[in-house]
């Protein structure tokens, strides 16, 4: 291989977005459509990877908000990694990360971050850059737990969850109509601000134009009760896993278990859509170190899963 690296710029739109389309471990995540709705929050740090004068892969990268030593794949979205279409395996993978980390290390980074996409996303295997990052010496500086059903072999759904489903089915009407997104935001602020103090990652005005970017891939079910938004998940899909990017639900929504009824059908809807990961996501705080064993013991029954969400850090300065 002769590899190089190019750094991305509005030039390479376009190749970058066709050679994200083809690849094997690519979500709408890794576009530049997406990349770009931060604009200039990030120092934007993305690079091609080429092998003689052939795009390889591709690698979205962003300088720490936090340290301006550390390079990150990527500060904005919850995996990164090198993308590609399946060429970069085994000894040609090691080659790549080696020569991304001479990259920064030469534009004066110290460190780079590397938030491994999850296996599930894949639409074949493709860990080749976990052991590449293992030659390299890098650390696993943080695990992550999520909650995913594998479809095609679905374990049992909990009694507890048979109970809440019998229970929530006789008061809720369910919708998926992304007109109710505004009503199912205020849910999701207050959920977050009642049970967290916490803000959603996104604004209502960031999420509205993300999912006019993405509109099958950003997509929302609710739960009503006398015609009024309770409950609800904001999903952000893939062609292999559906993802429950925001899960929320009032405190009268809470009590008749409302977000059973919704993941009931939207697990069944993925089903026959021929999906092949429903995935909750994490249920992490404090950097990994603490699971909310509750929350995640309420998605494992019905009938999920773990999935590790890794992070790994290699130093370019030694």
């Amino acid at each position: 291989m002769s590899i190089e690296i190019v750094s991305y710029s509005q030039f390479y739109e376009a190749a970058w977005e066709k050679f994200c389309a083809g690849a094997v471990n690519a979500t709408f995540l890794h576009t530049r459509r997406f990349l770009n709705y931060h604009g200039e929050r990030f120092n934007d740090l993305s690079v091609l990877i080429m092998d003689s004068g052939k795009l390889v892969g591709v690698f979205p990268a962003a300088e720490s908000l936090t340290d301006t030593h550390l390079v990150i794949s990527h500060p904005g979205i919850t995996y990164g990694g090198i993308v590609h279409q399946g060429r970069l395996s085994g000894i040609r993978m090691l080659e790549v990360l080696t020569a991304l980390s001479e990259h920064y290390q030469k534009t004066g980074y110290h460190r780079l971050q590397y938030k491994a996409v999850p296996f599930i996303y894949a639409i074949t295997p493709a860990q080749d850059d976990l052991y590449a990052l293992f030659r390299l010496g890098a650390e696993r500086i943080r695990c992550d737990l999520s909650c995913t059903i594998d479809l095609a072999n679905r374990q049992p759904l909990s009694e507890r969850r048979k109970r809440g489903l019998k229970k929530a089915q006789k008061v809720v009407t369910l919708s998926s109509d992304s007109n109710l997104l505004t009503e199912l935001w205020a849910v999701i602020e207050q959920n977050l601000a009642r049970k967290h103090n916490a803000k959603p990652v996104h604004s209502l005005t960031e999420l509205s134009l993300l999912k006019e970017y993405f509109p099958d891939q950003i997509t929302t079910r609710c739960a009503l009760i006398e015609g009024r938004v309770e409950a609800g998940v904001i999903f952000f899909n893939s062609s292999s896993v559906w993802h429950a990017q925001y899960i929320a639900a009032s405190e009268s929504a809470y009590n008749i278990s409302a977000l059973d009824a919704v993941f009931d059908a939207a697990i069944i809807e993925a089903q026959r859509m021929d999906v092949r990961y429903f995935d909750f996501g994490t249920s992490n705080e404090d950097g990994g170190q603490v699971l909310n064993d509750g929350l995640y013991r309420y998605k494992s029954e019905f009938g999920g899963g773990g999935v590790a969400h890794e992070f790994y850090e290699l130093r370019l300065d030694e």
